[in-house]
């Protein structure tokens, strides 16, 4: 099937792993999405002064909301099983190798549990939690934004005759990490600056209304 020639290249959103300390993208750190989802949801936790506090305080913003993001994306092999010679993973793993992508960004690096195991092995008292990558989530030049995840199911709706999953719905539930919860001035709390920013720069971009509009006649 052709394709309209002056259509539109249409982008994919995904997932980005930088390194913690030298915040350079892992190898194999880049998740691209492989249909964009239909729906987005974003929900913002306003963060201001508790009810039955000082008058004072009432129009007080204490910090950048807490936003929280949930989307449902689909993986298919269906189009790739169709020429196996082409797409030899796929023939024999199916969509697994996509889905221990996704799924790995819920689970510490076994070399980090590992060495845990060995420094209690030697009687460490304390061992500090493992560091995982940073995590961007990136949907647009616009939306870049620093996230964790906080939820993450998989429905397998397919199988080959091997029992590999070839179609499958993945639901990610991801929390947006603000400058309370970065450093301000490393690499995550820059991305989640900018991205603040930019949702500044489209609110002034929106021509709003007038109080006649909303069926206000002369001053407030």
């Amino acid at each position: 099937m052709s394709t309209f020639p002056n259509s539109p290249r249409i982008l994919k959103g995904g997932i980005v792993l930088l390194d913690p300390d030298k915040f350079t993208v892992l190898p194999n750190g880049v998740i691209v999405l492989q249909y964009n989802p239909d729906t987005l949801t974003r929900t913002l936790k306003i963060k201001g002064a508790e009810e039955g506090g000082d008058r004072s305080e009432a129009m007080r913003l204490t910090g950048p909301p807490v936003e929280t993001i949930k989307l449902d994306a689909e993986i298919d092999a269906t189009d790739q099983l169709e020429f196996p010679d082409k797409n030899p993973t796929a023939a024999q793993l199916g969509i697994f190798p996509q889905l221990a992508a996704l799924e790995a960004l819920a689970y510490p690096a076994s070399a980090s549990l590992q060495n845990n195991f060995s420094l209690a092995q030697q009687g460490t008292l304390e061992i500090m939690p493992m560091v995982a990558p940073l995590m961007l989530f990136i949907w647009s030049a616009s939306r870049i934004v620093p996230v964790r995840l906080t939820d993450f199911s998989i429905t397998e709706e397919a199988f080959d005759p091997s029992l590999n999953p070839i179609r499958a719905k993945v639901s990610l539930g991801l929390r947006v990490l603000s400058i309370d919860d970065l450093n301000f001035a490393d690499k995550g709390g820059s991305l989640y600056m900018v991205y603040q920013q930019q949702k500044e720069r489209m609110a002034n971009m929106n021509t709003g209304g007038t109080l006649s509009a909303l069926g206000v006649r002369g001053p407030l």
